[in-house]
Parts: C-alpha cells; sequence; structure tokens
C-alpha cells in the first residue's frame, strides 16, 4: 500500500491573509507557534480538531487547507 502524505497550503494562505503571522495564526488556533513551524514544514500532520480550527480560521474547508496525496514509496 501506497504511504500517504499530507499537504498544505498554510503558509499561502497567511500570506493571503494580509501577512498573517505565525504567531498570531497560533493564537487564534490555541496552539504555540513552533506547531504552526512544524506544520509549515511538513513535518507535523495536525489533529482533526486543529485542523478545523485552522480551516474556520481562514474561512476555508479542511479539504482547501489540507490535501491528501499518495506517495509512489
Amino acid at each position: 500500500m501506497a504511504k500517504a502524505e499530507i499537504r498544505n497550503r498554510v503558509r499561502d494562505l497567511r500570506s493571503e491573509h494580509d501577512g498573517m503571522t505565525q504567531q498570531e495564526l497560533a493564537d487564534h488556533c490555541g496552539c504555540t507557534r513552533q506547531t504552526i513551524i512544524a506544520l509549515e514544514q511538513g513535518r507535523y500532520v495536525p489533529s482533526l480538531s486543529l485542523a478545523l480550527r485552522i480551516a474556520g480560521v481562514f474561512g476555508c474547508t479542511v479539504e482547501e487547507v489540507f490535501v491528501l496525496e499518495a506517495s509512489g514509496r
């Protein structure tokens, strides 16, 4: 079975929302700036509740922020 990877648009969405900082997003979502950094670097997959909170901050659906991609591994 192919391994799945989750790609996200968090950095792009922050830029589109008046250059929101990582800290501002973290404050809105109730997490740390380090969590947002790891998320943007692809080193962290958020819980469903955090993914929903992030999407809510940007007024998007979870699917507009996070994309599941199958890798060929």
